[in-house]
């Protein structure tokens, strides 16, 4: 259910709204879950960034990244540190949108495992949607690895995946996973449309291929077969969004080192 300004929104026109737009208001509008927004400029954000989703998706898929463990994670020195834990740190002087860009880029220098994969997904739909000042301002401190983020991009916890939209973030699970492949315990997907997911190292998927490719590496006599969990994640579009509207007065900017906090006041 979508809810504009505390009514149930009726009379939309979607007849403007590109046709994956129109497919992802329609699956809200139907949706057990109330979507809440103070005006429709709120709902068409989220649309948009959810779109930018996944295009990113797809384009983080077509970059000539590689997947590996942390232990083996690389990337491009001229923007990114490679730090002990197999993470990346923004280089001083590299400003982000040019340390997210750069991996979309010259995806060929860089190697990493599914959860860093959502999280570049995430950052680069961000940008998109806000462009680079507010990006640079808002993600000053970005460091990427596993499920690290910067404190202004939130996740939801949601259930019942079937409710999930496209741009939103689900887990195919491995219970059974072989101790000797332990990277494919399970996968972190990102949902592209009516059972078209991407999973980093897996590519662009069906549900029913990613529990094939998942099931392919249990362990020795196993028959317990790779799922879909029953929870998912999508980002709070609308932190966001009261983020990069709130009027600047309104807002204190503070700098501890390298790091931007921003406080509603």
């Amino acid at each position: 259910m979508i809810i504009i300004a505390g009514n149930s929104e009726t009379d939309f026109d979607d007849s403007k709204l590109s046709a994956l737009e129109r497919s992802m208001y329609q699956a809200m509008k139907g949706s057990s879950f109330q979507y809440r927004y103070d005006s429709v400029a709120g709902l068409l954000f989220e649309l948009g960034v959810r779109s930018h989703i996944v295009e990113s998706a797809r384009l983080l898929n077509e970059s000539g990244v590689q997947f590996s463990d942390f232990e083996h994670s690389r990337c491009n020195p001229v923007y990114w540190d490679r730090i002990e834990n197999g993470g990346f740190q923004l280089k001083s002087g590299v400003t982000p949108h040019e340390g997210i860009r750069d991996i979309f880029n010259n995806g060929r220098l860089y190697a990493f495992e599914c959860a860093t994969a959502v999280t570049i997904v995430l950052y680069k739909a961000v940008l998109e949607s806000i462009g680079p000042q507010q990006f640079d301002m808002l993600f000053s401190d970005l460091m990427l690895y596993d499920w690290h983020f910067n404190s202004n991009l939130r996740l939801i916890d949601r259930m019942n995946p079937m409710e999930a939209v496209a741009g939103d973030i689900l887990y195919f699970q491995n219970p059974d996973f072989d101790p000797a492949t332990p990277w494919w315990r399970g996968e972190n997907v990102i949902l592209l449309g009516q059972d078209l997911y991407y999973g980093h190292g897996l590519g662009i998927k069906t549900s029913d291929e990613i529990v094939e490719g998942l099931n392919k590496s249990r362990k020795p006599g196993s028959f317990q077969s790779a799922s879909l969990a029953d929870r998912f994640d999508q980002l709070d579009f609308s932190y966001l969004w009261r983020i990069i509207t709130s009027d600047r007065r309104k807002l204190i900017i503070a700098k501890v080192g390298a790091r931007s906090y921003i406080l509603n006041t």
